[in-house]
């Protein structure tokens, strides 16, 4: 039988093209990662009548490349080892399980045909598809050919039908040459950044940026918005004299004259010419002259004009814009909206696409003139050999999106569409030259003939009609009236606005279509420029010194030629004129000797730091006691956050988003460093105790760095894991423990935490005092709880678990986290995420590998783990492999008394391994080894019924939408490049 598999980059759009694909006539089964779907149908293929289709996707890149986890230790591996250090390919998002969900889809296939963006990012996430299923798959690119490509730059019918009958080989060339941009700009990125970062961090407290970064894009991306701060910065202005002259026409309006000489900086000459004209009575009409103008109309739309007019006109940044874009394109509303060329090809139905709006109440009535004029193909424009340009593919109105943005941006390039297509705007022009004794002047009037495109693109259109009386005649003479001189002075050019950038970019190659947004954003979130009013983009303090450090040291860091041959020789690659590794090793050896010479010279750069910030020890305030010489340390609070011991010298790291208070004036027995309680800001935010030494340098060998006294095993410490840990997370898939904090309490509320994972519990709000007491439940083995209550209250004690207890569960709320498989006794809600993606602080995925971040989906509705019936064994294998482990025990359940659920369900349901519920049927998804059976149903809070605890549900149906693990603050090198 043949078995074809298919993957898109997107889950939605992988639905998408097998809704089209199959005509609507597709099953759909959840997948065993929990993040994408497969979409079965059957259907002709390459001469067979009855293939098998499975539809299915990835999350953006499969892959990406990291240094082995030795070199990611800042502290032992000096950034000069990072040019030659080996590079491994890592999956790019561990919790997903890509490469095994994709085996496991791909095993028994005949045919693997890949529909990623066709670009060369989606080249290369080709070839990790093809890596990953290779071992499961007889896969040959000879003959019989069993690899395919689709080409495709729309979501409709047409183009996708279109793609599938053209199918094409992948390009490999292409491919590598983003394989040589990734190891480039990690090796680059990495190097210059972890040794600026750790030298100017180990200086200087008031920096407020947590990475001082250095990227071959961000780098001169900056270098365009301090140049052009340095140009007004250093602009002198001059005074200068304009002549303004009124003249009375008989029978009709004054107006004013325009000076042939424009202006004049001499002002004794200037006052000279007024005299001369005050002396004159009349301005003679010395001739007339009319021509018939054009307004040139709009060409076809590429990504840089999208996003100059998106930021200039519409007042939403690059980065935003572009993803509304791809929205906007996922959804089949535009075509593919990455694209340099901005000329339409010969064979664009121009015609048929405008037919689209005939009937549009915004749009009708112009495409409707254009239709009955006839459509004129633009002549001008540039075919740059990638994607048609940017355009509309279906009609929509302003109800049809749910947020504003995206109607705005999605009008916009339904009115350049059509623009590009009517005609030019025609008007006519009339100039009347006058004399006033030896001096020149004169009046320039314009009137619309056929507003053309601007009738669709109004923000476009010429100045209301400037219309010239019609009675002028050559040898008219006009009565003088207020004549002045106006004194002005020349004004800088104004800060760089987004638009401005993108243009300048753009003209460089700095980036490409896909990434400039990102390298904009990214010299924002670094704390290198501003956005002010108008979009215009204001370098900080510290972009500008960084700057001005590199033109010191090294020019070339900064100007925009030295990435613009990068991309050159990229290009090259993916052309087939340059070899992979000569590129590669001819860049690196050429940037080591940079970054060698950087590193000499450092002081050049440092002596500007000197002049505009504040050393460790002028900066920040007393805050606890250093255990090695008992002095105070000073709390730094500009980021990066940490502490600074002026007399030892030391700098030591501590969390960010959040505040420190002494704990109670207790000392580590380790280290005699005074205890912190960190208090994360928001509501639901963890707080917990840290010793400033252990946090940085842990004494265990098992006990991770940045970890606060909850992940500390030291038996002597009454704030360690040990003395505070009441048992493991129910809710995490990092084996975390559940630890009270003990600096809560405050209004009310105690918390219980897990130390790896966001989950926490909250209550029990008439207790004074909470203890964890080294007696175990007989039901779960979880450390029982001490709690004192106010007096008044009887009884004012009780002792318990916080799960079996219904005295104590009864008085706390269940809070997942991020990483949380489901909430005790409700079903998890849509918009939670299942997962953080992890990556290591200064890892980089590229430059345009950004944009393939993992896409968002609402977290299933239907995944349920009642009380304590989450399965503990997670089975021997994945995706159809071995057998479940066995389910845990029953939990209590719902605490609704209201509902009083009767758990009585004995009911056969198969689980994958990942979820389980205490008596309640679970939804069907995708398939994982069948779960061990769970344990006996706990009983509803005044509910009715004890159940047996069915058996573990496969995973349950998601609602439509796609994965979206939410970045937890790790920073990844795309970020600074």
């Amino acid at each position: 039988m043949v078995i074809v598999l298919m993957v898109a980059e997107k889950p939605s759009l992988a639905e998408s093209l097998a809704k089209i694909l199959s005509n609507g006539r597709y099953k759909t089964r959840k997948g065993g990662n929990g993040a994408c779907s497969i979409h079965e149908y059957h259907g002709p293929f390459l001469g067979y009548n009855d293939a098998f289709f499975k539809f299915t996707s990835v999350c953006g890149h499969v892959m990406s490349v990291d240094f082995p986890g030795k070199y990611n230790n800042w502290d032992k591996v000096e950034p000069v080892e990072l040019f030659d250090a080996p590079i491994i390919k890592k999956e790019a998002n561990p919790q997903l399980h890509m490469p095994k969900f994709l085996q496991s889809e791909a095993r028994n296939a005949t045919h693997l045909v890949l529909w990623l963006d066709c670009d060369k990012e989606g080249e290369n996430i080709c070839f990790e598809v093809i890596q990953a299923v290779e071992t499961v798959m007889r896969i040959s690119f000879g003959s019989p050919q069993n690899v395919f490509r689709a080409k495709f730059s729309a979501i409709t019918e047409k183009d996708i039908k279109h793609a599938m009958k053209n199918l094409i080989f992948p390009n490999e060339l292409e491919s590598i040459s983003v394989d040589a941009r990734q190891e480039l700009d990690l090796r680059i990125g990495c190097a210059f950044t972890r040794f600026q970062t750790h030298f100017f961090h180990g200086k200087y407290g008031n920096l407020d940026s947590a990475l001082i970064s250095f990227g071959p894009c961000q780098t001169p991306t900056l270098g365009f918005c301090v140049d052009r701060h340095d140009k007004i910065q250093s602009f002198q202005p001059e005074p200068y004299w304009v002549l303004l002259v009124n003249v009375g026409v008989p029978g009709g309006p004054n107006f004013q004259l325009d000076w042939d000489k424009g202006r004049e900086f001499n002002q004794n000459v200037a006052k000279s010419v007024l005299n001369k004209i005050k002396a004159q009575k009349k301005a003679v009409v010395t001739s007339i002259s009319k021509k018939d103008k054009t307004k040139p109309r709009v060409g076809a739309l590429n990504t840089v004009e999208m996003l100059r007019v998106a930021s200039s006109g519409l007042a939403i940044g690059p980065h935003q814009a572009m993803s509304l874009a791809e929205r906007l394109y996922t959804q089949g509303f535009i075509s593919y909206p990455r694209t340099e060329t901005n000329q339409y090809p010969a064979n664009f139905d121009l015609v048929g696409s405008l037919r689209t709006f005939r009937s549009h109440e915004d749009y009708g009535t112009v495409v409707n003139q254009i239709l009955d004029k006839g459509v004129v193909r633009p002549k001008s424009g540039r075919d740059a050999g990638d994607h048609p340009p940017i355009t509309p593919m279906k009609s929509a109105s302003n109800n049809t999106f749910s947020d504003r943005d995206s109607w705005r941006l999605y009008d916009y390039i339904v009115r350049h569409f059509i623009g590009s297509l009517a005609g030019d705007c025609k008007y006519e022009q009339t100039t009347i030259n006058l004399s006033i004794g030896d001096e020149k002047f004169s009046k320039t009037g314009s009137i619309v003939l056929d507003p053309g495109f601007t009738e669709i693109m109004p923000w476009l259109a010429m100045p209301a009609d400037q219309r010239l009386p019609p009675t002028i005649k050559t040898g008219d003479e006009f009565f003088i009236g207020e004549t002045r001189l106006d004194e002005r002075l020349t004004s800088p050019p104004d800060y760089l606005s987004e638009s401005d950038l993108i243009s300048l970019m753009e003209k460089h190659g700095i980036g490409t279509d896909a990434s400039i947004p990102t390298h904009i954003n990214n010299i924002c979130v670094r704390n290198y420029v501003k956005i002010s009013s108008g979009r215009r983009l204001i370098p900080t303090k510290l972009g500008i010194v960084l700057i001005h450090g590199y033109q010191k040291i090294d020019n070339d860091l900064v100007l925009p030629t030295k990435r613009g041959e990068i991309e050159k020789r990229l290009n090259q690659i993916a052309a087939g004129t340059a070899d992979f590794h000569h590129v590669l090793q001819s860049t690196l050896r050429e940037f080591r000797e940079k970054f060698d010479n950087f590193v000499k010279n450092i002081q050049a750069m440092d002596e500007l730091f000197e002049v505009s910030f504040s050393s460790l020890a002028e900066s920040g305030k007393a805050l606890s006691r250093c255990g090695k010489c008992r002095r105070y340390l000073k709390l730094i609070s500009a980021k990066p956050v940490r502490l600074y011991c002026p007399n030892c010298q030391e700098t030591l790291s501590l969390p960010f988003n959040g505040s420190f208070r002494t704990f109670k004036e207790l000392k580590c027995p380790l280290d005699e460093y005074e205890l912190l309680y960190f208090n994360g800001f928001g509501g639901n935010s963890k707080s917990f105790v840290l010793c400033p030494q252990c946090y940085n340098n842990p004494p265990f060998e098992d006990m991770n760095k940045l970890s606060g006294c909850n992940q500390c095993p030291n038996k002597e410490c009454f704030q360690s894991m040990i003395h505070l840990g009441i048992g493991s997370c129910r809710w995490c898939s990092l084996d975390g423990t559940l630890t009270l904090d003990p600096g809560s309490g405050h209004g009310g509320k105690w918390k219980i935490y897990c130390n790896k994972c966001d989950s926490f519990m909250s209550g029990l709000k008439e207790a004074v005092k909470v203890t964890v007491k080294s007696e175990k439940c007989a039901t779960c083995s979880c450390k029982t709880i001490h709690v004192e209550y106010k007096r008044e209250r009887n009884p004012n004690e009780s002792t318990g678990c916080v799960f079996c207890s219904p005295e104590i569960s009864s008085g706390l709320v269940s809070i997942p986290g991020r990483q949380a498989r489901g909430r005790p006794g409700q079903p998890m809600q849509p918009g939670k995420v299942l997962g953080n993606r992890q990556v290591h602080q200064d890892q980089d995925r590229g430059d345009e590998n950004h944009r393939r971040d993992q896409e968002g989906f609402p977290v299933n509705n239907d995944h349920f783990t009642e009380g304590r019936g989450e399965y503990r064994g997670r089975g021997r294998g994945h995706f159809n492999e071995g057998r479940g482990g066995r389910g845990g025990r029953g939990g209590r359940g719902g605490r609704d008394g209201r509902d009083g659920r009767d758990d009585r369900d004995d009911r056969d349901d198969r689980d994958g391994g990942f979820y389980a519920e205490a008596g309640s049927r679970g939804g069907r998804g995708g398939g994982g080894g069948r779960g061990g059976r769970g344990g006996r149903g706990g009983r509803g809070g005044r509910g009715k019924g004890r159940g047996r605890g069915g058996r573990g549900g496969r995973g349950g149906r998601d609602s439509d939408g796609d994965y979206n693990p939410t970045p937890t603050g790790a920073l990844k090198l795309s970020d600074f490049l």
